[in-house]
């Protein structure tokens, strides 16, 4: 029985570990710009780590990836459940994190706080994991529990080593892992250099971005409550409106300000926050009702590409003489677009947009994204500039 169980761990995890890696080795960006939230000033407090993101991400997907294979195989067994134990271990330890700071009040910090509350999902900064890319978006209290689940397979694994036997020579299995790790960093640097082999996000090609905006009818809607938030001992505290009402604010208490606190989630759509505006003007509508429009995303023009930021105004010119309506898009101040513009001589007008909606349509910066009548036809990495079908 004792083998059974554990044979039955192994497959599983290694399962899981391969599985789980290969989606986000299909888009190690998407995994970075996660870790960046991890690594938030609001989260981990870790921003010295942002600008190793992506290196960050890579390793761990690839080594996930491998991991998973080796424990599947039987190589190195007690390195490989060592590793995947500390692996686990962290993991749980971030979507623990991620999950139980909910309870915390606004103005506590995790290790140190007067009281608990009610679970907030307005508190939490980061609100999935990202174990499955995009492919599978988790709730911080679903992925808190697959990796305790996982902990126990782990374990399992862990303090049974000895059962987990090589099914091939050292030659081969050797042979394996390099042919993976190798494979691994392949699909790691063409992803990276051209866009995702799957795109799983709300904005792949054939998307309809209005109708991604759209609340079915009969759908379930969300529920608020109006707070008021007043400092109490030079702390903010949440307090509810009928307390507020029936005169139970706390002596001395003094005010702050007022919002609507998220009681129960409702429908959310699959495309959210995708506006564009210009000059206090919103040109939403009317880039999505062109029959032909070209998007130059660029959600940070300090963090564009100059080899991609050189091809752009070629294939604005081209675009116009097919009759395309051609913006750049971007997260990015009045004061570095112009400058920006000025230095690549770019002729095209920028309208702005949320940043991070910017990076859920591509992961390239910059990256070309083309519209009839609000549908994606197209999407392409800057370094595949010239494969964009001007009709």
């Amino acid at each position: 029985m004792k083998n059974i169980i554990t044979q039955f761990s192994r497959a599983f995890v290694g399962l899981l570990f391969i599985i789980s890696g290969l989606i986000k080795l299909n888009d190690p960006m998407g995994f970075s710009y996660k870790l960046e939230e991890y690594f938030n000033a609001n989260v981990l407090n870790m921003e010295f780590l942002i600008p190793y993101a992506l290196i960050i991400a890579c390793f761990v997907v690839i080594f996930e990836v491998v991991l998973g294979i080796m424990l599947l195989i039987g190589f190195k067994p007690k390195f490989t459940v060592w590793s995947l134990f500390a692996m686990i271990v962290f993991f749980t330890f971030l979507t623990g994190y991620t999950y139980l700071t909910g309870y915390i009040p606004k103005g506590e910090s995790f290790f140190h706080f007067s009281s608990w509350q009610s679970f907030n999902p307005n508190n939490m900064k980061v609100t999935d994991c990202g174990c499955f890319g995009d492919a599978l978006k988790l709730t911080p209290f679903e992925s808190f529990n697959k990796d305790l689940i996982l902990l126990i397979f782990i374990l399992i694994l862990f303090f049974n080593q000895k059962l987990i036997n090589p099914l091939l020579g050292k030659t081969p299995m050797n042979l394996i892992v390099f042919a993976v790790y190798s494979l691994c960093l392949f699909m790691a640097f063409y992803v990276l250099q051209h866009l995702p082999l799957v795109d799983f996000r709300a904005y792949k090609v054939g998307t309809d971005i209005r109708k991604g905006m759209e609340i079915p009818e009969g759908a379930q809607k969300s529920v608020y409550e109006m707070v008021f938030i007043y400092k109490v001992n030079g702390v903010e505290t949440e307090i509810p409106y009928d307390d507020v009402m029936a005169n139970k604010v706390p002596e001395g208490a003094e005010f702050i300000d007022r919002k609507d606190k998220l009681i129960t989630q409702g429908y959310v759509t699959p495309i959210h926050d995708f506006a564009i505006e210009k000059d206090g003007s919103d040109y939403t509508d009317s880039v999505l009702d062109e029959p032909k429009a070209i998007l130059f995303i660029t959600y940070d023009l300090k963090k564009s590409k100059k080899k991609g930021m050189k091809k752009l105004e070629e294939l604005h010119k081209k675009a116009l003489e097919k009759g395309y309506l051609v913006i750049g898009m971007t997260g990015s101040d009045t004061e570095t677009i112009e400058q920006f513009k000025s230095e690549y001589e770019l002729t095209f007008d920028y309208y702005l947009c949320d940043p991070t909606t910017l990076k859920t349509i591509e992961r390239a910066n910059p990256s070309i994204v083309v519209l009839e009548k609000g549908v994606i036809t197209q999407k392409v990495h800057f370094n595949d500039i010239d494969k964009v079908n001007l009709k």
